[in-house]
């Protein structure tokens, strides 16, 4: 809260009990707050700044809004019922021109609230609806980060080699194949989950296999929940006693990178850098940088501009971002990120390159993916062109769901 009221923000509690900041300004207003015809944004997150994911959505709002002179009214511990149309529809009486909802689970209803308000936009992170539903005020936002998963894999690979070239690594770190174990704390076996996790594992083996005569194989296990800092905890030091030598993750709390911390085992953080609280263990974290987008979407509303059905945000237009190294991050691990950071922008380097993993131990030529949502999930788009899995292109919101070799799920 000291954070939001040094940014010149009044916060309040609704009777629900749900958090409310209105008059987010810009930071040369002299907090006289916003204007008249001053655009009014309404964000509703699924949890609230204790959740990774959540805090970068608040954070990133906070800062459009202040930057573009935005009015803004959040509402935390919105779940993924009722609740949430709901909240879209008490800001809409708040008089907000754009809504922007979190989290995956929030669709259906803020899609309902668009329906029933045209002249009120809504926005939502990670859907797979927009591009169908031709709804003309809805709209899907999302971004390749499995680009920066990648990225935060190369530098975990960087770790491992330097583990592995200084004999750090014990017996239980190694498979019956030789090969460094890692592991991964998953929410749920989403395609953006899957996505993300086979991205950062590309990433990390790729680095290891050019440096050593070894690779990686990586344990994946899911917690069935996006914010539980117990279960996170718990399903971190599972991997860790199953030998995992490094533990990446895709689920929200500080649990997994507590549990690193507490084992000395290095981590990847995501949404955020974990130095602070986590300074032995962490290398780098991953996350979505939002303001690009929530700038954008406020110049659109201010404009009188259509928003894109379906954005996409990339490492070129700066919303796939990794943080700075931690100080547990290897030697030389900045020159090979910038080095393959400029790859992946040229597009020299693609992420799913199918000449680069195998499934089943085939490499993959045709591959029909799950992208215009139906209640039967049926797979209905061609994914593969040229060699390459084309994540991202055919709408925002990952639809990656292979399970490739090298890649074991203990639960799902």
């Amino acid at each position: 809260m000291k954070k939001l009221l040094a940014l010149g923000l009044a916060a309040t509690l609704t009777a629900a009990g749900l958090g409310v900041l209105a008059g987010c300004t810009d930071a040369g207003s002299d907090n006289e707050g916003p204007g008249e015809g001053t655009v009014k944004v309404g964000l509703i997150a699924l949890h609230d700044s204790n959740s990774t994911y959540d805090k970068n959505f608040i954070d990133a709002m906070q800062e459009a809004c202040k930057n573009k002179g935005a009015e803004l009214v959040i509402k935390t511990g919105i779940d993924e019922t009722n609740d949430c149309y709901d909240a879209a529809i008490d800001l809409v009486d708040q008089d907000c021109d754009v809504i922007f909802a979190d989290s995956f689970g929030h669709e259906d209803f803020v899609l309902r609230a668009a329906r029933e308000n045209p002249d009120v936009q809504f926005c939502h992170a990670t859907g797979t609806k927009a591009h169908t539903e031709g709804v003309s005020n809805f709209h899907n936002a999302f971004a390749s980060i499995y680009e920066g998963r990648y990225l935060a894999g190369v530098a975990a690979g960087m770790k491992l080699v330097e583990m592995y070239e200084a004999d750090a690594l014990e017996a239980e770190n190694f498979d019956e194949d030789g090969n460094i174990k890692i592991g991964y704390v998953g929410a749920f076996p989403y395609a953006e989950v899957v996505s993300g996790y086979t991205s950062f594992y590309l990433g990390a083996r790729s680095v290891v296999e050019e440096e050593t005569e070894i690779s990686v194989t990586m344990e994946v296990s899911y917690t069935s929940s996006w914010y539980d800092l117990q279960a996170e905890n718990d399903t971190a030091r599972k991997l860790i006693s199953n030998g995992a030598a490094l533990i990446s993750q895709h689920a929200d709390s500080m649990g997994a990178p507590n549990a690193c911390e507490a084992e000395g085992v290095p981590n990847v953080s995501y949404n955020g850098s974990t130095a602070a609280s986590c300074p032995k263990t962490f290398i780098i974290s991953s996350r979505i940088n939002w303001v690009p987008y929530f700038e954008y979407m406020i110049d659109c509303v201010a404009d009188g501009e259509q928003i894109a059905t379906d954005w996409t945000g990339t490492l070129e237009n700066g919303a796939v971002e990794v943080t700075a190294l931690g100080q547990s991050a290897a030697e030389g691990t900045q020159a090979k990120l910038d080095e393959v950071k400029s790859q992946l922008m040229s597009g020299e380097l693609k992420v799913f390159d199918c000449s680069k993993f195998t499934v089943n131990g085939e490499h993959l030529t045709s591959y029909m993916a799950d992208v215009n949502y139906d209640t039967a999930f049926e797979k209905d788009t061609e994914a593969i062109k040229n060699g390459v899995f084309e994540e991202s292109v055919h709408r925002s919101a990952p639809y990656f769901d292979v399970r490739i070799d090298g890649i074991t799920e203990l639960s799902s």
